[in-house]
């Protein structure tokens, strides 16, 4: 069965996060002045091939942490459907 899988990585609670900073500085440059604590991340959606979700989920989680996030300075979530 084919499921699509997103994965949401984001940088640490802590970690520099300079295109947040100017993300932030920018929105409140252009009047947004309630924006604070911006985050800055990216999103990778791909499809794979397993047999439930559960399945998906963990070989997702196993990508996420060998190659798609660093674990050292990013965080990851991941949304399953399919």
């Amino acid at each position: 069965m084919t499921f699509q899988l997103e994965v949401e990585i984001l940088p640490k609670a802590g970690m520099l996060d300079p295109q947040g900073d100017a993300v932030e500085r920018s929105l409140k440059a252009l009047g947004f002045a309630q924006v604070h604590t911006v985050r800055v991340g990216r999103l990778i959606s791909l499809a794979l091939e397993a047999d439930t979700e559960d399945e998906a989920r963990a070989l997702g989680a196993e990508m996420a942490e060998a190659l798609l996030a660093n674990p050292v300075m990013e965080t990851f979530r991941l949304e399953v459907s399919g």
